[in-house]
Parts: structure tokens; C-alpha cells; sequence
């Protein structure tokens, strides 16, 4: 199957929802661009809904208590970790979260927990289209894992995200993102559908364009 596929939307739903996620990005990135940065960063949570959401409608939850069990890890798994290095410094560093991610528990948005699994899913989806063997799919979704991460952090403060302690993001940051991200890869490997659709690669390339925009518009 030619990679192509996995870009072109092939139903409307597909179609719309690759429109909204383009929708979102483009006017996010005009808005900073255009200093309306206060008005957009707090819609933050919506997108990240939007996006969960779009998610769901293509594809559907598996119900299977071993497909509810492997995502409730990710999402579960996600939050401890983020817990620990909230309130203990543990695993990434020390660092807080700011107020643009919605309401926290223990200092953690609740969006972060979501934002694990669709960060995930994305990542596995689109590294099983390139690659079928699981360690090898595994390791490149860790490694686009961090990469988004590492485009992240730079801009993450200015954006309300999260705050660094020490100002930046240390090395043990990164290394964590990988080893975490990883041991997410290697579980939902099982659980990530084969059927053939666009969103997840534009889900995916929209938060790197972002992201690199915002990098460029506030930094440079």
C-alpha cells in the first residue's frame, strides 16, 4: 500500500475532520502570529478535545476489556508520571504547569492524561504505516515522541504550557519521554487499527507545524 494513502482522505469524515485539525492549526498560528496569543492559548483545552474527539469518530473505542485496559494504562500511566515530577521532581525534572491546559488534579491537567493517548496513538499509527515489526514501529513512535517534544519545550512557557525550574528542559526530560514512550509503543501495539485513514498523519504533521511556527513567531 502507498504511503499516499495514508494522506489523502478517502470518506468525508476523513475529510472533515482533516479540515477542522487544519482549521485549528492555521488559525492558531495566524492568531499568535497576529499577537492574539491571550485569546487563543486558553482555548487550548477544546482543541485538545477537538482533537480527542475527532479521533474517537474515525476511530471507534475498542470495547474489548483488553482494549479499555491498555488505553486506561497509557492514560493512568501518563498522570503518575506527570505526578511525580509535579510534586516530586521525579522522572522529567522539576517543573509546574501553567493555567492554559484546563483544570488539574495534584497539579496536573486532566488534558495531559488524554494528551498521552492521543500523542500515542498518533505516533504508533503513523509509525505502523512505515513500519510492521513491532520493535522497530515502536522505537521510531518513541522517537517522534520526543522529537515533538524537544520542539515543544522551547516554546511551552511562553505558551502557559508548563515552567521549567531550572528555565529549560533537562537531558533526563528527554531521555524519560523515550523510555515512557516507549514501554506506550510497545503496549498498544496490538490495539492500534489497520484500517486505512488520513487523520492520524495530519493530526500528527499539524502539531510539528505548529509547534515549529510558534518557535519561529516567538523566538525569532
Amino acid at each position: 500500500m502507498r504511503l499516499t494513502s495514508y494522506l489523502l482522505p478517502s470518506t468525508y469524515r476523513g475529510l472533515i475532520s482533516v479540515f477542522f485539525i487544519w482549521l485549528v492549526t492555521i488559525s492558531g498560528i495566524i492568531g499568535i502570529a497576529q499577537g492574539m496569543a491571550d485569546w487563543f492559548l486558553p482555548k487550548t483545552p477544546f482543541n485538545l478535545l477537538m482533537g480527542a474527539g475527532l479521533l474517537l469518530w474515525n476511530f471507534p473505542p475498542q470495547r474489548t476489556w483488553q482494549g479499555v485496559a491498555t488505553w486506561a494504562v497509557v492514560f493512568l500511566g501518563g498522570m503518575l508520571a506527570e505526578t511525580l515530577g509535579v510534586q516530586y521532581g521525579l522522572l522529567f525534572g522539576e517543573y509546574q504547569y501553567g493555567v492554559n491546559l484546563g483544570p488539574t488534579l495534584l497539579g496536573v491537567p486532566l488534558l495531559i492524561g488524554i494528551n498521552w493517548m492521543m500523542t500515542t496513538f498518533l505516533t504508533a499509527y503513523c509509525s505502523q504505516v512505515v513500519f510492521h515489526e513491532k520493535w522497530k514501529a515502536s522505537l521510531l513512535g518513541a522517537s517522534l515522541m520526543v522529537l515533538l517534544d524537544v520542539l515543544i519545550e522551547p516554546v511551552a512557557p511562553l505558551l502557559g504550557f508548563w515552567y521549567w525550574d531550572a528555565g529549560f528542559a533537562p537531558l533526563q526530560n528527554y531521555v524519560t519521554w523515550f523510555v515512557v514512550g516507549l514501554g506506550f509503543q510497545l503496549l498498544v501495539h496490538n490495539r492500534i487499527p489497520r484500517a486505512i485513514n488520513a487523520l492520524p498523519a495530519h493530526h500528527l504533521i499539524s502539531q510539528f507545524i505548529f509547534f515549529g511556527s510558534c518557535y519561529v513567531l516567538l523566538y525569532l
